[in-house]
């Protein structure tokens, strides 16, 4: 595994945005920030998905990246969101985030905009060229419509030296693979879907963007670590324990449920920003139950240990 690969591996966490009374809550973010860190995470996602940035004005992206840098302090690397479904705004968000000290970009295909692959490879092509900084590709059909073909992405990769790795969320772990065999050893792969994240390892991936990580860190990161470590049984054992909570967290949109799930550890408050809502009152209730499960088999999982 090269240098850069190194840099990638292990757990990165899509971190969510408190919101309070309308506002960043920047106060949880921190502390939420920092409860990462202190489970050993490899990366920081800020402004993602699960980050709603689809709500965020630029000058709050901006801070929440600036933030994660300064609090990760370089003990993990910080993949900044930075796409967009107008090459334009992509090309001003790749450079606002490399300004406020990402070490890395995590660019969504557009969404809505449904362009074909040759309109990908010119959208991300543009998006390279605006910035040094490494690119991870982000392909998630579920949200954008849009998938990135292997040959596409192995296209990217001989045009743009930056781009070096993929976020593969579209639930189908046979794309790792294929990915894989288009694009040559070079390719940085991410499972994208915390529920695939072993069999993405096993075919060659050498990470996660995970939104679960929000609630249960250092169990991702021990998963993980287990798995990397050739510690089988272990890893299964921790992906056995995760798993409920995991499915728990797409009850509704995301991010929805980790919000949900925050709110109930006393972590960060449940609000959410328009179109989207904090879950169901019955959701509610189902994700207290799991993760009172979970809780319970985390601490009996530990004392084992």
């Amino acid at each position: 595994m090269n240098e850069l690969a190194k840099r990638f591996k292990g757990v990165f966490t899509a971190l969510v945005t408190p919101f309070r009374d309308g506002a960043i809550d920047f106060a949880a973010f921190d502390a939420l920030v920092e409860r990462q860190l202190s489970a050993g995470v490899a990366g920081l996602v800020p402004v993602g998905t699960t980050g709603e940035a689809a709500t965020l004005s630029d000058e709050e992206a901006d801070e929440l990246i600036a933030r994660t840098v300064r609090l990760a302090g370089g003990r993990a690397l910080v993949m900044a969101g930075a796409g967009a479904n107008d090459t334009l705004k992509t090309v001003d968000k790749v450079k606002r985030a490399e300004k406020a000290g990402a070490d890395a970009l995590l660019i969504v295909t557009p969404y809505y905009n449904k362009p074909t692959q040759d309109g990908l490879i010119a959208h991300y092509g543009a998006a390279a060229e605006a910035a040094g900084l490494p690119i991870m590709l982000y392909s998630v059909p579920g949200r954008c419509a849009v998938e990135i073909a292997p040959e596409t992405c192995a296209t990217l990769m001989e045009k743009h030296s930056n781009i070096v790795a993929i976020k593969e969320a579209g639930g189908d772990a046979g794309r790792v693979t294929r990915l894989r065999k288009a694009c040559g050893e070079g390719l940085i792969v991410h499972s994208g879907d915390d529920g695939l994240t072993l069999p993405f390892l096993s075919l060659g991936a050498v990470g996660v963007t995970s939104v679960v990580a929000n609630i249960a860190p250092r169990e991702m990161v021990r998963m993980v670590e287990a798995w990397q470590k050739g510690e089988a049984a272990k890893a299964l054992a921790l992906n056995d324990m995760i798993a409920e909570l995991t499915d728990a967290m797409f009850i509704e949109s995301n991010p929805g449920p980790v919000k949900a799930a925050l709110a109930l550890s006393n972590l960060s408050g449940p609000e959410m920003r328009l179109p989207l809502l904090p879950v169901s009152r019955d959701n509610r209730e189902k994700l207290a139950d799991v993760l009172g499960r979970f809780t319970s088999a985390a601490t009996a999982f530990q004392e084992m240990r």
